[in-house]
This record gives structure tokens, C-alpha cells and sequence, in this order.
């Protein structure tokens, strides 16, 4: 192996991440990670399973790397960390995604396309993109291990699942309730509330609002709101949503709130009314200036309508009055004497609207606990099957008994729309994409205001901007809606759930407290129900046959928790024949199925003693054919026992570990349980019919997918049934990471499972990422061709500069404004010098031999005052990085090694010490102060990798392996830390406090902050740094100070190239001082005192500030300044140029002396010797003579007074000044032109 260190040239990152991964691949690396750290101390990552049937973007990027990050730290600090990746397949996002591929709708499942055939079209879409993200795994070098994946559409996944769903089930904690629930029409499903309050959910509209006149009758109840027998009262209800108000059955006030009685005029049709609304919203409907109009003096038409408020009262007044139905085109089915009355709500108030409360019981949740309360019934109907419900279908439309009314109201007053409507036509919402741009667009809610102007049932119409929920995968607007839906009870827990969550690192903390705090302290109960295909089962079971005292139990119910309860006996699987023989009889198409199915019937109905409670077999045909018999559980509720079918069935247990536990097939399985019918009292459809036995069949719900995703830290190892072990030790995780819409998603479904589950957090510590945009700050989108393509990205910049630039630029938990130009400057400010150091260190321990001795380190006594500094420095940023680390701190880390390498290991410690490396040495002879020099940059070089490597994997590896390659058979011969072959394989090296040497770094602080301001100071005053200047002054803090300043003082004065340092005292007057408010930060601590503070500053005296730069606070007119609240400047003295920074001040004296000017002149030309080298590709080492033509006087003594340092510099043996020299180059030398001849005289 050779001992030379490899010297890159034109680096390509994405070709050396493409080397890197061959090589990862061969050497086994990250399976290494983890199989050598086999016994040690686990750390748990859960991963947050992606959805393969969509593409990654950048964001995906940015989250992976994060999660990478701390993987790849703890595997470092010694921690074996298994990361088992996953894949989520249930769920809106594939079905949707399949139903555009096939062209179809919900509805069309299970008629044009079998439930069957539809959810293995979902199994094969959900895996589409998975060699994209397959790609951008490796690609990134985001370890995870996907060889064993757990699929969310695995049988065994499913069965955990169930088993916590059966946990829940015994524990009281699963219920099903008919309430109103948010409901996606687009998407056809139920939603939960973590759904709708994922982020961009709610969406700024536009709707028509209404306030609607509904007509008061006449009656004792009323009677104080009527003068005479004629007047038209009516009450003001305000709404948003104009297209509830057919089903409007109640209003609700609030019974403490004052209302008025105005009597006025009606802006539309100009008739005489009386209008009731909240005292406190009449200034919102009548206008001040309209108070001293005469309502005699009114003319239809006029714009200023009078107005008089003849009463007002109290709410409780209200209470009980009736008033006519506002759109009578349907009666409530039952308690129609109870309904259109007003009622109290305890959520009704004055902030918006008219104090009134438009209540529609079917649409709204307050309007469904107020109607309830009191008795007012709902607007419903009857469906074909009998079945109650709304006047709104679940495609978001109107069924016909209304749309027939509206088509009426559209026709009979001339309503202009943009195409004729059918009474199939009106849809509450746009869910038909209908144009809305064309002219004569009206949706619903302007048809049905447009109709109630017209019947003066409108006080006022016009366009509300609002927030509206959102579907969070179709786009569409919800609706609330009455569903029977299955739920889980987190509501008895949330106080935990609370409590436990204060337990939890987050970062940024504002969201575990805000975001995530809030939402779990309103915490309502999760609707688990989905009414969909492509999806986890509901495990329960149920019969319609329910005992009278089972009205308040379960038992009428079976929750499965695990797939062996299907062995016991009563379980069976309906097979296909049965299905079959359904369509043969509804096709009357009778083959061997229905013969066999008539014979078993026949011969049951011949035997069985009661014959006459049976159906006869053409009835059971009858009924089959029209949809109202089509399970055995419908045969056995009219008294068809399930041996009638016995061909048609087998046990469960022979089919459990054989067949998808997905819908069609799940739905096939059944129970049946004997009863004994001269005990049992049924309710229900067994009324009246002899029953011997009751058959269960499955709740048709699937679950909500973010169970599936939250139930992952248990059904990825098939826990309770597999893995015990390794679940106990992984559990729950140390840490994730995913996206800020996670925060009431994924991230709330493990914690509110984890509560219920075992009382304990699911994640210790979590990082909430933040979006990422577009370079101006806009959400990306392929609509607005903002998109950065992460693959584009990686293969031009390469997998670390993509990292490094997203996690150095912002903290995750911020919102990254993503600009290509970012990463450009990535590649050029850290990664370019990072390289360039390491090139530098390569170039000079190839020339002088050196190799890595990890068994004969430089001793202490060798090491040069910067040496030890850098030392310190290191160690010092191996402590601070550790903790940003350990803290979840990333961007800290980054920011940390990024100015370590940039400000003082480039920039500072190579930079001073370039002489060290170029001075000659025998080859293969080091030892003292050079051996140092290596020892020193290879360990900075080397600790930089190893820090650096879980934000850049690849580049760190890359550095690593060509530091440690040509000595890694004797490392792993003496056993030393460099016998890894990878770096991801090392241990994290420790800080060695021994050598932090705190007062030296203060030191080379100052010197740093001092050559940073007489750099200033020449730029100021055009003096090039290669002209050197006689000195400088420094005013002397404290006696601490320049015994710091005076164990650096050579350091400064070669970096400025100054000839002394001097001291003063800062009373001595040279220098005065000027201060002046730091606004930028003395506005957020002061605010309102700023005036106050800034004239306390602005009457400081020199004694003043100099206290304050000594002492770093003072305490004056009552406030506390420090330092960083004040800005420092000192005036210019003649001949001297002055600046000052955080408590330093520098004096430079600009004078330039003849001498300095000839030394300047020479620097110069040592400058342009060393490019023209460059120039012409010589080596470090190659020797050289020089010849220069005679110009000038000024330029001929500056290289003969410094001939002997120019040669030194330029590897020069010879140096001569001729009146003509031949063959020349011209080099420009600012105010000279020289021509120059450069001979190579020994070639190394």
C-alpha cells in the first residue's frame, strides 16, 4: 500500500459520493455499524414510513438527513442503532391515486370493478415509486434498513393492529356513536380531527353569506313582539353556509344576550318589517347616520333606510317561539310540533353574525347537541332501503325532494346560471370542478340566496372571506355530516396525555408546547371509522340481533385481537360459491349453485317444525334480486338457519395464514352463535320469527391510516406475537423526526396510542422540520414551477453539499427558503477550504515523507504556541459539538466545524504556519517542530471527518480514508483507533480537557479581533497588507489584557505586517471615544423605554464607556447597560487611523516611510514570482534563478536591499537586476511594469 496521501484535483462531490457508495456496498459498512456494536446500549429511531405511490421531493431530502444525523452520531458515540425502515400503503392518498388511473369513483366499487381487483391495483400502485425512493435513499446515504421493511399491508402488521384495537375494546375505549363528523365528499370517508387540523387544511374562501328573515307566528309565546295582528316579525339568523338553511329546524339564542326589535324596511323587496337581532350587532346592519330618518318618510328604492328600535330584552324572552319553516319543501319525519322553535345554545354570541344561530341538526355539531337537548328534530328522509338520512347525499349533493325545489326556484325567478340544472344538478359545494371563472357561475349558496330575496326572506346578502376546512388529500371542501362512526375514547386520557408530553424533548420546544400542547389540551375523541376499501379492517363484528339487555353492552359485539381467535369454534369463512349463487339469482341465470342452494332450502323448510315463521323460497329469491337479502347474516335474520348453507361455508381456522386479511375477504368471515329461542328476547329485525341462532358479521369500516402509522412501534415487529425481546429493548424510541404537518398526525397517533396503550410515551426526543420553499419563500408546487428536483440536485452538487447547505442554513424546525445558489456557496466557503486544507496538508507530507505515527505523537515541548492553540480550539469544538449534537441541535454542530475550519484552522492556524510546512527537511527525518506541525493538521483534519460525518457521510469518508489508508494494516496490527476502514465505524473521539487551554484562546481572540480591524484599517486607508506599516497602538483594558495581547504580539504583527505593538493607557486622552444606541437590540428589550434608554447612552463621558469596555456593564439612570447595547467608535487622530469593536480598539499609525515603502515593493514582487510559478506548473521544491530588467530607482533598491528574502521566498539561487533582459515576461507591478525571466535550475 503506498504511503503517499492522495492530492485531489477538480474535485467532483457527486462522483466521490458515487465511490464512497460502491464502497459502502462492498465493505458491508452499514450493516457493520450495527452488527459491531452487537451487546452495546441500543438507541431506538422510529422511522415515519413513506408513501411509495408518490414521488420524494427536496423537503424529503432535508427530512432524512435529519433523521440521519443522530443515527449516525449515536453509532459513533458507541450506542448500536437498528433503523428499520417501512412503507405506508393504506389510505386516501393510493386510493385516490387509483381511481384517477382507472377513471372511476368511489361508487363504482363493487360494480364496475370489484372490491377485489380494486384493492390489488392499490397493492401494486402503493409500491409505484418505490425505486425512486429506493434511489434517493442510497443516493442521500440515508441509512435505514429497508432489506425487512415493515408494510403497513402486511397480514402480520394488520394483527398487531388488531390487537391494540382489542386492548382499547376491553379497556371501555372504543365506542360507536351517530354524531356529526367532519366528511369528505371528494374523497367519500369520514375524517378525524388531527386530520383537519393538518397544516393547510384550512384555506382562506370566499362564500356567500346570508342573514335569512325567518317568519315569527303569532301565539301567546309571542305576542310582546306584536303591536297590532298584521306586523311581519321576523328573527335575523346569520350564515356562511346558506346551503344548510333547507334543513333548518330550530334558531338558538343565547338567553343572557340583549336583543332589539327594529322596525325597518327590507333592502330587497322595500316592504315594512320587524326585525329581532342582538342589541349589541344592530350598529352592524343600520347605519348611525339613518337613526333621525322618518320611516314614513321612506320610498322604495331610497339607499338610507330609517330604523327604529322599539324594545329590547332578554334572550330567555325567545325562548319557546315558533316561527314558519323558511324553505318548506320537506317535513321532519317525526316530531314535527317540536321543530321551528327558538331554543337556547350556550355558543351563541355577539362577536359576528346577528346573535342568532341558524341551527340545522344534521349539518353541525352545536346544531346536533342543541337540537338534541331540546328535543328538535332533524330535517331527514327515507332512502330505498329504509334507512334515515340527510338532505345532503355523501357526494356533497342535494337529493332530489330538494334539488326539485330548487330547479323550481331557478326557473320561476329567472336565475341565469351557467348551464341548465337538473334536480340532480345542485352540489353544496363545487365537487363537480365546474367553471368558475364563466360569468354566469352561481353555485348553491347564491341560488338559494337569490331564491330567498325574491321571497323576502332575506335581510342581507354578500361575499364573507372566512377559513373553511379542507380534505387534506383531495383539496375539497368538507362538510359536517351525520355518520355512525366507531371512535376511540381519547378524551379519558387526554390529562395524561398532557402530562406525559411534557416528558418529551421537542424541538423547538414552541411546538411541543403550542402546537402540539394545545391540540392534546382540546382533544376530542378519534374518529377511527373510514368507510373506504383500500385499508387496515375495523376487528369488529357485530349482530343486528340484539338482546334487550344488551342495549347498554357490548356483547352483541366481538373485537378480534389476534387471527387464532378465528380457530375457536362458531368462526367461519363464507366461501366464493356462495357470492356466486347470489349472482346467479340476481342475473336469473340458475345453475348447479342455485339447485344445490333450493334443494338445502327445501329440505330445511320440509323438516323444520315451524315452517310456517319461514319465508318460502321464492320470497328468498324475491328478496335476494332486490338487494335487500345479500349475506347470510340477512337469511339467518329471517330465520333461514346457516345449515341451509353448510355447502357454502367452512371454519375460519381453515383458512387463517391463506388469505388477505383485507376487504372482500375479511368481510367473508362470520360468526355464528346458537341461541335458544324459548329463552332469548330479541329487538330488531329477529321480531317475530322463531331464531335459533344469530350470525356476526364485520363492521364494513376500515381505520383511520394514521392508526396504522401510529401503531408502528408495536406492528413492525408483529408484537405480541414475534419479537418480544427485541420490542422491550426498542421501545419507546429515543428519537424521530418528521415533517411540522406530522405534529397532530403521525406524531399524536403514537402518543395518544402509546398513553392508552402502556401508559407512556411512544418518543423521547422529536424534531418538528420545517417546510421548505422555494428561494423567495413560497410553497413549492408543480403549478408554479418551483419545484427542485432532488435527484437534479444530488447528482450536480453532490449528496453533502445538499446536506450540509439545508442543515447549516437554518435550524430544521424552520422554514427553509431553498436556493441552488445557497449550496454553490457551500461548495465554495466550507467544503472548497475544507479540501484546500486538506491539499495543502497532502502536497507538503507527500514532499517531506511524512506518514501518521499513532503509536510516536508529537510531545508537548515541540508544540508552537499556535499548535496549541488549535489543539484547544479542537478540543473545544469537540465539547461544543458533542452537546449540539446530544441536544438535537444540528445546525449548531455545523456552524461550529464550518468556522472552525474556515476562521481558525485555515484561515488562521495554515495560514500562519506555511513556512513550517515549506522550510527544507531531510525526507523520512522529521522530528521536533515540523513533526508537530503534521501531527497537529492531521488531527484537526482528522477529528474535523469524524464530526462532520453525520451531516456529510460522504465527504468525511472520503477524507478519512485517504488520512488513514496507508497505515491501516499497522493499525489494525497495533490495534489503534484507525484500524476501522470507515469512518462510521470509529469511535467519537473524546474531548481531552487536559488541553483547553482557555487563556491562550482568549489570546489568540484578541489577536484575531485585532488583525481583523487593522485589516479594516488598511482597506480604509488603501494600504495594501504586503506594504508594512511601523505600528500600531493599544489602549490598555487591564494589566490581564496586554499580558494576552503581549503573548500573541508577534502572531499580530506578522498577520498585519506591522513592525510593533505599542501600549497606552486609555486615560492617557490619545484616543476619545464616541458611543451610540444599538437600536437592533436595545428594541426588543426596551420597547416602549427606548427614548429613555438611548438618551442614557447618548450622555455617557469617556469615564463612562471606558468602564464599560473594562468592566462589560454599567449602571446608569436607572438602567443596566451591557456592552452588546452600545455601539463604540473612536476619532481619527492626524497621521493615525482608529477603530474600535467590542471593547478593543486599534490605532494604526498609516505613515509610510521610504523603507516601508521598498519592503512593500518587495513583498510585491515575491507575490508575482510565486504566481508566475504557478504559472508555470513548478513544484513547491523546484529551484529557480531569476533575471529582472532595470526599472526605475524606486524598484531597483526595494529588490536589491531584499534580494536575500525574495530568494528565500521564490526558491530563487540565483536573483539579478540587468539593463536588458531577452525573452521576458511583463508583470505588472501596480505603478511599474517589470520585465522578468524565470529559468528553472533544479527540476524535483
Amino acid at each position: 500500500m503506498s504511503e503517499k496521501y492522495k492530492e485531489p484535483a477538480d474535485l467532483n462531490y457527486a462522483q466521490l459520493a458515487t465511490d464512497i457508495l460502491d464502497f459502502w456496498k462492498r465493505e458491508s459498512i452499514f450493516e457493520k455499524s450495527v452488527s459491531n456494536r452487537e451487546g452495546a446500549q441500543s438507541f431506538t429511531f422510529y422511522e415515519g414510513p413513506p408513501s411509495a405511490n408518490g414521488t420524494p421531493g427536496i423537503h424529503h431530502v432535508m427530512a432524512r438527513t435529519v433523521k440521519d444525523i443522530f443515527c449516525r452520531f449515536k453509532t459513533l458515540q458507541g450506542y448500536q442503532v437498528k433503523r428499520k425502515g417501512g412503507w405506508d400503503t393504506h389510505g386516501l392518498p393510493v386510493e385516490l391515486q387509483v381511481e384517477k388511473q382507472l377513471g372511476i369513483t368511489k361508487d363504482d366499487i363493487g360494480k364496475k370493478i370489484s372490491i377485489e381487483e380494486y384493492n390489488q391495483k392499490c397493492r401494486e400502485t402503493v409500491m409505484l415509486y418505490k425505486d425512486q425512493w429506493d434511489d434517493l435513499t442510497l443516493k442521500m446515504g440515508y441509512w435505514v434498513d429497508l432489506n425487512d421493511p415493515y408494510i403497513t399491508y402486511d397480514s402480520k402488521y394488520i394483527e398487531s393492529l388488531w390487537w391494540i384495537l382489542k386492548q382499547f375494546y376491553d379497556k371501555g375505549l372504543l365506542y360507536k356513536g351517530y354524531t356529526i363528523q367532519p366528511y369528505s365528499p371528494a374523497a367519500g370517508t369520514g375524517l378525524s380531527s388531527h386530520e383537519l387540523n393538518l397544516p393547510g387544511c384550512y384555506k382562506d374562501v370566499k362564500d356567500t353569506s346570508i342573514v335569512a328573515q325567518f317568519k315569527v307566528k303569532r301565539d301567546d309565546k309571542s305576542t310582546f313582539l306584536f303591536n297590532s295582528g298584521d306586523e311581519d316579525v321576523r328573527i335575523l339568523a346569520w350564515t356562511t353556509t346558506p346551503w344548510t338553511l333547507p334543513s333548518n329546524t330550530a334558531l338558538a339564542i343565547g338567553e343572557k344576550i340583549t336583543y332589539a326589535q327594529v322596525n325597518t324596511f327590507n333592502p330587497y323587496t322595500y316592504q315594512p318589517v320587524r326585525v329581532v337581532l342582538a342589541k349589541d350587532l344592530v350598529g352592524k346592519y343600520f347605519s348611525e347616520k339613518n337613526k333621525d330618518l322618518k320611516l314614513k318618510d321612506y320610498k322604495p328604492g331610497d339607499k338610507a333606510i330609517p330604523f327604529e328600535i322599539v324594545q329590547e330584552f332578554p334572550g330567555k324572552k325567545l325562548v319557546g317561539i315558533r316561527y314558519e319553516q323558511l324553505m318548506p319543501y320537506i317535513q321532519p319525519l317525526y316530531d314535527v310540533d317540536k321543530a321551528f322553535q327558538v331554543v337556547a345554545g350556550d355558543f351563541v354570541t355577539t362577536e359576528d353574525g346577528t346573535g342568532v344561530v341558524h341551527t340545522s341538526p344534521t349539518f353541525g355539531a352545536d346544531d346536533f347537541r342543541v337540537a338534541k337537548q331540546n328535543g328538535i328534530p332533524a330535517l331527514t328522509v327515507k332512502d330505498e332501503a329504509d334507512n334515515e338520512v340527510p338532505t345532503v347525499d355523501r357526494k356533497g349533493k342535494f337529493i332530489k325532494e330538494i334539488g326539485v325545489h330548487l330547479k323550481k326556484g331557478v326557473e320561476q325567478y329567472n336565475i341565469k346560471t351557467h348551464k341548465p340544472l337538473s334536480e340532480d344538478d345542485f352540489y353544496v359545494k363545487n365537487y363537480t370542478d365546474e367553471d368558475e371563472s364563466n360569468p354566469d357561475y352561481k353555485n348553491t349558496d347564491v341560488i338559494i340566496s337569490i331564491i330567498l330575496k325574491e321571497e323576502n326572506k332575506a335581510f342581507k346578502v354578500e361575499k364573507y372571506e372566512h377559513t373553511y376546512p379542507h380534505c387534506w388529500r383531495t383539496d375539497k371542501p368538507v362538510l359536517y355530516y351525520p355518520l355512525d362512526s366507531w371512535f376511540i375514547k381519547t378524551t379519558a386520557l387526554k390529562d395524561r396525555m398532557v402530562e406525559l408530553n411534557k416528558t418529551i424533548n421537542w424541538k423547538p420546544e414552541s411546538t411541543g408546547t403550542g402546537r402540539f400542547g394545545n391540540w392534546l389540551e382540546n382533544l376530542v375523541d378519534w374518529n377511527l371509522s373510514r368507510s373506504r376499501y383500500w385499508g387496515t379492517p375495523l376487528p369488529i363484528w357485530r349482530t343486528n340481533l340484539i338482546r334487550k339487555e344488551e342495549q347498554e353492552t357490548l356483547s352483541h359485539l366481538k373485537c378480534v385481537g389476534s387471527y387464532d381467535q378465528f380457530k375457536e369454534p362458531g368462526w367461519f369463512f363464507v366461501q366464493d360459491d356462495f357470492y356466486l349463487l347470489v349472482d346467479e339469482i340476481v342475473e336469473s341465470n340458475y345453475g348447479e349453485l342455485f339447485k344445490k342452494f333450493k334443494k338445502s332450502y327445501d329440505h330445511y323448510f320440509n323438516t323444520f317444525i315451524n315452517s310456517h315463521e319461514l319465508l318460502q323460497f321464492d320470497e328468498v329469491i324475491e328478496k335476494i334480486k332486490s338487494n335487500k337479502i345479500n349475506s347470510i347474516g340477512h337469511l339467518s335474520e329471517r330465520g333461514v338457519h346457516s345449515s341451509v348453507l353448510n355447502e357454502f361455508l367452512i371454519p375460519a381456522s381453515q383458512i387463517i395464514g391463506k388469505i388477505d386479511f383485507h376487504r372482500p375477504f375479511v368481510d367473508r368471515i362470520i360468526f355464528i352463535e346458537s341461541i335458544d329461542p324459548s329463552k332469548e328476547s330479541f329487538t330488531l329485525l329477529g321480531k317475530g320469527k322463531l331464531l335459533t341462532e344469530r350470525i356476526f358479521s364485520r363492521e364494513t369500516d376500515l381505520i383511520d391510516v394514521w392508526f396504522d402509522s401510529g401503531a408502528m412501534p408495536y406492528a413492525q415487529w408483529h408484537y405480541p406475537f414475534e419479537n418480544k425481546d427485541i420490542f422491550k429493548n426498542s421501545y419507546p424510541a429515543d428519537f424521530i423526526a418528521e415533517g411540522v404537518d406530522q405534529t397532530r398526525g403521525w406524531f399524536f397517533t403514537l402518543h395518544a396510542i402509546a398513553t392508552m396503550l402502556f401508559d407512556s410515551v411512544a418518543f423521547k426526543n422529536v424534531i418538528s422540520n420545517g417546510l421548505v420553499l422555494d428561494k423567495n419563500g413560497n410553497k413549492m408546487s408543480k403549478s408554479k414551477g418551483n419545484v427542485v428536483n432532488p435527484f437534479e440536485t444530488i447528482n450536480k452538487f453532490g449528496p453533502d453539499l445538499v446536506r450540509w447547505y439545508m442543515i447549516e442554513n437554518a435550524p430544521p424546525w424552520d422554514n427553509l427558503k431553498f436556493d441552488l445558489d445557497g449550496i454553490t456557496e457551500v461548495q465554495r466557503r466550507f467544503f472548497g477550504t475544507l479540501i484546500n486544507t486538506y491539499s495543502f496538508f497532502a502536497l507538503y507530507a507527500n514532499i517531506d515523507g511524512y506518514v501518521k505515527d499513532e503509536m510516536n505523537t508529537s510531545v508537548q515541548k515541540d508544540l508552537t504556541h499556535l499548535d496549541r492553540w488549535i489543539i484547544s480550539k479542537l478540543q473545544t469544538l469537540i465539547v461544543e459539538v458533542t452537546k449540539a449534537y446530544e441536544e438535537y441541535e444540528p445546525t449548531r454542530a455545523a456552524r461550529a466545524i464550518q468556522e472552525f475550519v474556515n476562521d481558525h484552522l485555515s484561515n488562521w492556524y495554515v495560514r500562519l504556519n506555511r513556512k513550517r510546512f515549506w522550510q527544507p527537511s531531510q525526507r523520512g527525518e522529521l522530528f521536533g517542530d515540523k513533526k508537530a506541525a503534521y501531527d497537529t493538521l492531521y488531527e484537526c483534519l482528522m477529528v474535523t471527518a469524524q464530526l462532520m460525518s453525520p451531516v456529510a457521510p460522504f465527504v468525511s469518508e472520503w477524507l478519512y480514508k485517504n488520512l488513514t489508508d496507508n497505515i491501516r494494516d499497522k493499525a489494525k496490527a497495533n490495534n489503534t483507533p484507525l484500524r476501522h476502514e470507515s469512518i462510521h465505524l470509529t469511535a467519537l473521539v473524546k474531548a481531552e480537557t487536559n488541553r483547553i487551554d482557555a487563556d491562550l484562546e482568549q489570546s489568540m481572540d484578541y489577536a484575531q479581533r485585532i488583525c481583523s480591524l487593522t485589516h479594516a484599517l488598511r482597506k480604509n486607508s488603501k494600504i495594501k497588507v504586503r506594504t508594512p506599516l511601523q505600528r500600531i497602538l493599544l489602549p490598555v483594558l487591564d494589566e490581564k489584557f496586554a499580558t494576552r495581547i503581549r503573548s500573541v504580539e508577534e502572531i499580530i504583527k506578522a498577520e498585519v505586517n506591522i513592525k510593533s505593538v505599542e501600549y497606552i493607557d486609555d486615560t492617557s486622552g490619545l484616543l476619545v471615544k464616541k458611543v451610540k444606541p444599538n437600536f437592533a437590540k436595545l428594541g426588543k428589550q426596551y420597547g416602549p423605554k427606548m427614548k429613555e434608554v438611548s438618551a442614557v447612552i447618548n450622555s455617557f463621558n469617556q469615564d463612562d464607556i471606558t468602564h464599560l469596555e473594562k468592566k462589560g456593564t454599567l449602571t446608569k439612570g436607572g438602567f443596566d447597560i451591557v456592552l452588546e447595547d452600545v455601539l463604540i467608535s473612536s476619532e481619527d487622530i492626524p497621521g493615525w487611523s482608529v477603530a474600535s469593536e467590542g471593547g478593543i480598539t486599534v490605532a494604526l499609525d498609516v505613515t509610510l516611510t521610504d523603507e516601508l515603502k521598498r519592503e512593500g515593493l518587495a513583498r510585491d514582487f515575491v507575490n508575482r514570482i510565486q504566481n508566475l510559478r504557478k504559472d508555470m506548473g513548478l513544484e513547491v521544491l523546484d529551484k529557480i534563478s531569476i533575471e529582472v530588467e532595470r526599472n526605475g530607482e524606486a524598484m531597483t533598491s526595494a529588490i536589491s536591499e531584499f534580494k536575500q528574502y525574495i530568494s528565500t521566498e521564490t526558491q530563487a539561487v540565483s536573483l539579478e537586476i540587468k539593463d536588458n533582459v531577452v525573452n521576458a515576461t511583463e508583470v505588472d507591478m501596480d505603478e511599474h511594469v517589470l520585465k522578468v525571466l524565470i529559468r528553472v535550475v533544479t527540476k524535483l
